[in-house]
């Protein structure tokens, strides 16, 4: 797998931009999305800003020379919300005067996701402010080594690693608000026993009338209301107001308008009767308290739901080791994973993760990839072959040189990818955002309407019907639901993706993927086994069979072609010297050809022999039978003279038949590009039962034969491994790369298939559809319910049946809306997959 950049600020060579991702507290709706990116996207220097409420995460994309990580910041903090950070301290050594303190803040606040960074020579100690799981103790520690100083201690601070902080810090969010709620339920069940029970039970009014003064009630309810309205309720005030005060109100104005209206109202009745109509004067104060503790509600389970929606990640995270035992003069020493550098050796004992990625120098075991690949079945690893981190070993012991360590491991890597897809938004995100950009202010439009219409029309006494309508319209009309409609089905479906080893690089693949009705893909290495074994070699009279065997396998031998890798391990197997080649050439689709041993060797296909200007007629036949058999013919030329056939076999991968005929049952065409022989391109298109066949195309015509099939109105999804794979995997509707494959196949599509697996394209089609039916239920859900309530709570009902929405209801049915949103995305872990 490719090299991933750092996690959270990615270089831009090309336009000298910077992508940085922020976790931020606070937002709680869509509006609240709408009014941090517009917040983002005036600083000076931002190019582009997306939020995600599911994730609760903005990426932006900036000019690092106009802006920094304490600029977004601060951009946040001034729109209302706050970039959740993490403070550390270093003890910093080395340093002998202020200039150096000077050069310690510079390195430090130069490490992406920094948002302050204090040195204090006289302590010799930094303080560090920087967003959790943006920057980590790791990159503080790299920063001021890079900079000449040392930071002392085993760990740069006792801060635990970005991942957890973030963690942390969303744990302590969900017990403050699980305070307020408790607070608010503790003062609001008195309120609402006092009020609403004797309503319920025949004679209770007047019972309690009996024995509690008119007033004195009213007193204690304005008393408890207060403490819930200015006490739990303050969260409201302050977001609301700040969300209004810049013109972007959001749910949190809502809700605040709405408990004051109805607060207000009620204090105005108990403390100046006289100002109200006669008959007007009522009290609404368990309304205010029960509305305020009902949000809180479903915004402590919101807050549950989404923690449970992030479980794919943080099982990923929790993969990696803290601790490695590295073999260090001599002897073994456990030291944090971070501070592994590569070369050195690591010793893993039976049944442990691996800690870094690395090769195998000493030592034989089986090793547990499930979490890379989603294959069950244990792999074998012996001297030289290759190990990820986080993996888990069987019963051997092995000594691993570490390879890739920190950001550049697969693991993370994989964490990295899902966590971009999760950020990303799929085109069907763009009909809540706009539908969001008008909600609230048609939401306050509404409810003024719905005021007015009953002030002039309402039954007598019609204030305190305006009232009702007006606060159950702005209550029940919280965008919360629509927000979260899509990027929470998107957060599970990639996590379970990544689960089975689909790693989605972009959220949108989840949605282009089930729209594709044809999959393309590449025979060699994703269809096949991708070694091609020799199955025939004839040469014509006076030409020795060994002799050109081990010339054509000199010739091939610089190449990365699977074909040479075939001709190469066959004059191995034959014991065959080979010759070193010079003057080797490649050409593309068409073969190879170097000077070996004195004579110009030339390998490859007829079309390259015909380029030679030399006929294969003569071998027609025979090529014909063994294409029509599934083997690939080619030939090889000595010295400007056709010198023999040579025929391979790359048998299909198991499972590939059962894959094709998984598609199909999808109802989706099945096509095969290949640069092979026609002949042989059919006979394997006719065992595995494919549909179509382009065969004899050159690696720069793939991505032309996915235009011809876009043009017949397909959409088309390409699967391929190699190099040459590249430019039609990025033409395709959605690519997708067999991560056993190269990285720039794997740079260039927008799905991995970890595992090498074709079954893995059945199960990344079916996950994108349960997704998609998914996000629109979800859609729909939010939509509909808004569609059908708020002229409910406006009052549409009471002329035909004389029935009004009660605020506290209101309240109830928001809440609902956006639990049910939620739980249904949830139903996505417990997808499976079509085919085992």
């Amino acid at each position: 797998m490719n090299r991933m950049e750092n996690p959270a600020l990615l270089d831009a060579p090309a336009d000298s931009t910077r992508a940085a991702t922020l976790p931020i507290e606070g937002m709680t709706c869509a509006a609240c999305v709408r009014r941090v990116e517009k917040a983002l996207t005036r600083v000076d220097g931002v190019e582009e800003a997306a939020v995600n409420l599911a994730t609760e995460r903005a990426t932006v994309r900036f000019d690092p020379a106009r802006t920094d990580a304490a600029g977004l910041a601060h951009a946040v903090e001034a729109a209302g919300y706050r970039v959740r950070d993490v403070e550390a301290q270093l003890a910093i050594g080395g340093m002998t005067c202020a200039a150096c303190a000077g050069r310690v803040e510079k390195a430090l606040r130069a490490v992406p996701g920094v948002i302050a960074a204090t040195v204090n020579p006289a302590t010799e100690r930094a303080t560090v402010r920087y967003a959790a799981g943006v920057a980590a103790p790791a990159m503080l520690r790299q920063a001021v080594e890079k900079a000449g100083y040392q930071v002392l201690g085993g760990e740069a601070g006792s801060t635990a690693r970005g991942a957890d902080a973030e963690q942390a810090a969303r744990e302590q969010e969900r017990r403050a608000l699980r305070r307020r709620l408790v607070l608010a339920a503790v003062l609001t069940l008195p309120l609402f026993v006092l009020e609403m029970v004797p309503m319920l039970v025949p004679g209770g009014m007047a019972w309690v009338a009996a024995r509690v003064p008119h007033h004195t009630l009213w007193l204690v309810s304005f008393a408890l209301a207060t403490a819930v309205q200015f006490g739990p309720g303050l969260r409201f005030y302050r977001q609301g107001w700040a969300a209004l005060r810049h013109g972007s109100p959001d749910m949190n104005t809502l809700v605040m308008l709405g408990t004051s209206a109805a607060y207000g109202y009620s204090a105005v009745a108990t403390f100046l009767p006289g100002v109200l109509p006669a008959g007007a004067v009522h009290v609404y104060y368990e309304a205010s308290a029960t509305i305020i503790t009902l949000v809180l509600v479903g915004k402590y389970l919101e807050a549950v739901a989404k923690g449970r929606t992030g479980q794919a990640i943080r099982r990923l995270v929790g993969l990696q080791p803290r601790l490695a035992r590295v073999v260090r003069g001599g002897a073994d020493v456990e030291v944090p994973v971070e501070s592994v550098v590569v070369g050195e050796k690591v010793r893993v004992r039976p049944g442990e993760r691996l800690p870094v990625d690395g090769l195998v120098v000493a030592g034989t075991s089986f090793v547990d990839e499930s979490m890379i690949t989603g294959e069950p079945v244990p792999v074998e690893k012996k001297e030289g072959a290759r190990v990820v981190g986080g993996t888990v070993n069987g019963a051997g012991a092995m000594v691993v040189e570490a390879t890739e360590v920190g950001e550049a491991t697969v693991l993370a890597q994989i964490i990295r990818l899902v966590e971009q897809a999760q950020a990303s938004r799929p085109p069907i995100q763009a009909l809540a955002d706009r539908v969001v950009a008008v909600f609230v202010p048609a939401v306050l439009v509404l409810a003024t309407l719905a005021f007015g219409a009953w002030m002039l029309w309402g039954p007598d006494p019609a204030l305190p019907y305006a009232l009702v309508a007006a606060v159950s319209v702005l209550i029940i009309a919280c965008p919360c639901a629509m927000g979260l409609a899509t990027p929470v089905s998107v957060m599970v479906g990639t996590g379970k993706g990544a689960e089975a080893g689909l790693l989605f690089r972009r959220g949108e693949a989840l949605q282009t993927l089930q729209e594709a009705s044809i999959v393309a893909l590449d025979k060699t290495g994703t269809l096949t086994e991708g070694r091609p074994r020799l199955t025939g070699l004839v040469t014509v009279p006076g030409v020795d069979e060994n002799r050109m065997l081990a010339l054509a396998a000199a010739a091939e031998q610089s190449s990365e072609h699977p074909v040479a890798r075939a001709l190469v391990e066959a004059a191995q197997a034959r014991g065959l010297a080979l010759p070193e080649a010079e003057r080797f050439e490649a050409t593309p689709g068409y073969g190879v050809e170097a000077r070996v041993d004195g004579h110009h060797v030339a390998v490859g296909a007829d079309r390259f022999m015909e380029k030679m200007g030399l006929s294969v007629e003569a071998y027609a036949e025979v090529a014909a039978r063994h294409a029509a058999e599934g083997k690939t013919p080619l030939y090889a030329a000595l010295d400007g003279q056709l010198a023999a056939l040579v025929t391979v076999s790359d048998p299909p991968k198991a499972g590939a038949a059962g894959a094709v005929a998984a598609l199909h049952g999808l109802g989706l065409g099945v096509a095969m590009i290949t640069g092979d022989h026609r002949a042989t391109a059919e006979a394997v298109a006719r065992q595995l039962g494919i549909d179509q066949v382009q065969a004899e195309v050159l690696p720069a015509g793939k991505a032309d034969a996915v235009r011809r099939l876009q043009a017949q109105g397909q959409r088309v999804a390409f699967v391929g491994d190699g190099i040459n794979d590249a430019p039609a995997l990025a033409q395709a509707d959605v690519g997708l790369a067999i991560g056993t494959g190269t990285d720039v196949a794997i740079e260039s599509a927008d799905v991995v298939l970890m595992s090498g697996r074709l079954d893995g394209i059945v199960h990344a089609l079916a996950l994108s559809k349960a997704t998609l039916r998914n996000i629109r239920q979800n859609l729909f859900w939010a939509f509909a319910y808004n569609v059908a309530l708020i002229p409910v709570a406006a009052g549409v009902l009471y002329p035909a049946f004389g029935v009004t929405l009660s605020p506290v209801l209101a309240a109830a049915a928001m809440g609902t809306s956006s639990l049910f949103v939620l739980t249904n995305a949830l139903r996505l872990r417990r997808f499976t997959p079509p085919v085992r």
